[in-house]
């Protein structure tokens, strides 16, 4: 890739924003950490009580990037194979022959969304998860290639309990970030109620295209990283770990720690970041603004946490103090 094609690519990410911004307002964190997790590769699980605009942001963000989408609604009945597809007997009415076709489902899109992913048991829950992890499914003992680029954004309602199965830790795991969505501010509230009940539409145009998306996952993983901060990162993640870690939060309150698929996604996640903000080397601001979402469902606390009202958001801050005060010649 040359120069000139590199510089051309970044230049589409700034108007990439400005046509989700023409139907989003505010929550520019979020679209953040959403942007990062496509150009890193990775998928992203998105949590907010209703009507904050979770699947709008990924609808959105289909059509400015010209990616073939779907959208599948998680309820209690859902199988596996609405998911994935299943095989039917075709008949050639020439010849008679009969065989099995596989009919691909809504998986086999470069943009998923799966809406109130929690709504559905573990068996259907899991069927993402080969999918998720290796970019293909398998039925019926055949591999089926999915798209490239293959992103995936789930979403979950965090207040209601009935009729919601949690996500196991080994799913989560495979989200690279975990995105929280909080209320707009006043401001913010006031023009959607203004620029939603009224008779004007905004248009959203493509900006990307799957093979300009392809090329900024390249890209990302050229962005260079000190060897300083590789190290941080790799401290950072072991100290996590209740039964190794120095840190008194972790080791009074933590029960599980991050496996090194977190220091791998913290990296990558800090190197898009870079990217984005057209910089070409992470430093340690990319990294501490992405450790919350990176690590938030990688890090189980007790029963004692759970008490005393604490989180694994406090962890993190927890961690980031203890681990930075040990670090040297950091950026």
């Amino acid at each position: 890739m040359t120069e000139l094609d590199v510089k051309n690519l970044l230049q589409k990410l700034p108007p990439l924003r400005e046509e989700i911004g023409k139907i989003i307002v505010g929550q520019q964190q979020v679209l953040d950490e959403v942007l990062v997790a496509l150009l890193a590769g990775g998928h992203a699980l998105l949590e907010g009580v209703p009507g904050l605009a979770k699947t709008l942001l990924v609808r959105t963000l289909a059509s400015a990037t010209d990616l073939p989408f779907r959208r599948i609604q998680f309820t209690p009945d859902l199988m596996p194979t609405d998911i994935l597809g299943t095989e039917v007997l075709e008949e050639d009415h020439g010849t008679g022959h009969r065989s099995f076709k596989f009919n691909e489902g809504p998986i086999f899109a470069s943009l998923v969304l799966a809406d109130e992913i929690n709504r559905t048991p573990p068996k259907t829950q899991a069927a993402l998860l080969e999918a998720m992890q290796e970019g293909h499914v398998t039925y019926a003992g055949q591999e089926h290639a999915l798209p490239k680029p293959f992103f995936l954004l789930a979403t979950q309602n965090p207040i209601e309990q009935s009729g919601t199965y949690p996500l196991p830790e080994a799913q989560l795991d495979r989200f690279l970030l975990y995105i929280r969505i909080g209320y707009p501010s006043e401001q913010e509230e006031l023009a959607v109620l203004n620029g939603t009940t009224g008779s004007a539409r905004a248009e959203v145009r493509p900006v990307l295209g799957g093979e300009d998306i392809r090329q900024l996952q390249q890209l990302v993983r050229q962005v260079s990283l000190s060897p300083d901060l590789l190290d941080f990162v790799n401290r950072l993640v072991r100290a996590t770990r209740p039964a190794t870690s120095t840190v008194k939060f972790i080791q009074e309150y933590g029960r599980w720690g991050a496996g090194p698929r977190a220091g791998q996604a913290l990296i990558l996640c800090a190197k898009a970041r870079a990217l984005l903000q057209g910089r070409f080397a992470a430093t340690m601001d990319d990294i501490r603004t992405l450790a919350a979402p990176v690590l938030r469902h990688r890090v189980l606390l007790n029963f004692n946490a759970e008490a005393e009202n604490l989180t694994p958001d406090h962890a993190v801050e927890e961690l980031l103090k203890a681990v930075s005060m040990t670090a040297a010649k950091l950026p």
